[in-house]
């Protein structure tokens, strides 16, 4: 659908800014796709191929102008 937000958020179930990270987007009116890392061995192994690190949440922003990838979460300004 054009113009649908959309982002895939891959993390930990007990990792807090994973949580925010899940609950911020869907607040903002994202379709979350989440993958639990610990879970899914292959999750990681695509995380790791977005980020190169093993550090999560990874936050990959599918936009019109390409992919946006972001390594942790610190919450959103303004909100």
């Amino acid at each position: 659908m054009a113009g649908e937000k959309k982002v895939l958020i891959f993390g930990k179930d007990t990792c807090p800014y994973t949580t925010a990270a899940r609950e911020d987007y869907s607040r903002r009116g994202y379709a979350v796709e989440y993958v639990n890392v610990n879970a899914d061995p292959n999750g990681m192994k695509k995380m790791l191929a977005f980020s190169g690190e093993r550090t999560v949440p990874v936050i990959v922003e599918y936009t019109e102008k390409g992919t946006k990838i972001t390594v942790g979460f610190g919450g959103t300004s303004g909100v």
